[in-house]
Parts: C-alpha cells; structure tokens; sequence
C-alpha cells in the first residue's frame, strides 16, 4: 500500500547512528527513497545548503552543534536555501523545558524517542498535509507556536502590545505606525 510519500526528500540528522538506522528503516518503511542523513548539526546544514530536502528530522542532543541551534540557522541565516523547511524535532529528553526551546527555535513539530512508525507518520502528515502559517516577529521566525484558535478570543489583535484593549474599545485597534514587534504572517 502506497502512503504517496515516495517522492519525499527527507534530511535526518542524528548523531546517535544507531538512531538514524531506525529512523532510516522507519522513513523507507513509508515508501521514502530520497534520503539524506547526518551525524551532526554542521553535517546537516551543509547538506541542506546542497540538496532541497522536503522535510528535516533533526535530533535535539547533538554535539557540536545541537538541533535547536541548527533549527535557528535554518530559520535565520541570510543564506538559508529554505528557511520554511519543515523541521521535525526528535528528543528522547521531552521535558517541556526542550520542547519549549524547541518551539522558541522554530522546530515545526517534536517527537518524544523512542520512535514509533505511528508518531513519526502523523508527524510527518502534520507538516505536509496541514502546514501552520510561518510568523516573524522582532525575535521569532517560524511557523505559528498557536496550535488552536482560542474561543475566548475577541478582535483581531492577539497580543497585550498589539494595540488599544480599554474597556472603551469594541475590538482592539492597531499602532498608529508598525513596529518591528508588529505580527507578520508568510507564505511559506
């Protein structure tokens, strides 16, 4: 049975090699074929400057350069090939503190190891077939840490420093002029 991910490029990146041959099996298992992998961060970049991966599965531990390091140059650096890459954070440290600092780097999605075959597939649906908006601010670039609409939510502005929220107002108004803090949402 055929998952349509055949044509998937995927970059992985785990210094642990032991790891990337489960992840390797697990992602061929799914029909992938293009597969590109790393054994550490500064390895991946410089695939990912060569080869136009789809998707990165990248591990959070690593040395010398960990995934959230490597997340935040994809995310930021001037010569990003993609800066939209879809980044699929492995760790089998999952304590909110991580996925927090993931999340923060811009990591798109965050698997707790071990790895099984149904997370890394609803992972990887997640960012192919249901991509979240990608969100700049001052100090953020990546897709929007918001998982869900909140129905407590009124107007159009989501932040405390977005504009007016007197008790006057009927919906939050916009600055008079925009900031570097101002909200803007990208294509990716």
């Amino acid at each position: 049975m055929s998952l349509g991910l055949e044509s998937l490029r995927v970059l992985l990146v785990d210094d642990n090699w032991h790891m990337r041959s489960i992840a390797l099996t697990l992602l061929e298992s799914f029909g992938i074929t293009q597969i590109r992998d790393a054994a550490s961060g500064s390895e991946g970049l410089r695939i990912a400057k060569v080869w136009p991966a789809d998707v990165a599965l990248v591990d959070f531990k690593m040395e010398p350069m960990n995934g959230v390091e490597f997340t935040r140059i994809v995310r930021n650096a001037p010569d990003s090939r993609n800066p939209y890459l879809p980044i699929i954070m492995m760790t089998g440290h999952s304590a909110v503190v991580r996925v927090m600092e993931a999340r923060d780097a811009g990591v798109t999605e965050f698997i707790a190891k071990p790895l099984s075959a149904k997370t890394l597939l609803n992972r990887l649906n997640s960012v192919l077939y249901t991509p979240r908006p990608f969100v700049r601010t001052r100090t953020y670039f990546g897709p929007d840490r918001r998982r869900r609409a909140d129905p407590a939510h009124r107007g159009p502005w989501r932040r405390f420093d977005d504009g007016d929220r007197s008790s006057k107002a009927t919906h939050a108004t916009p600055p008079s002029k925009p900031t570097d803090d101002d909200l803007v949402w990208e294509d990716s």
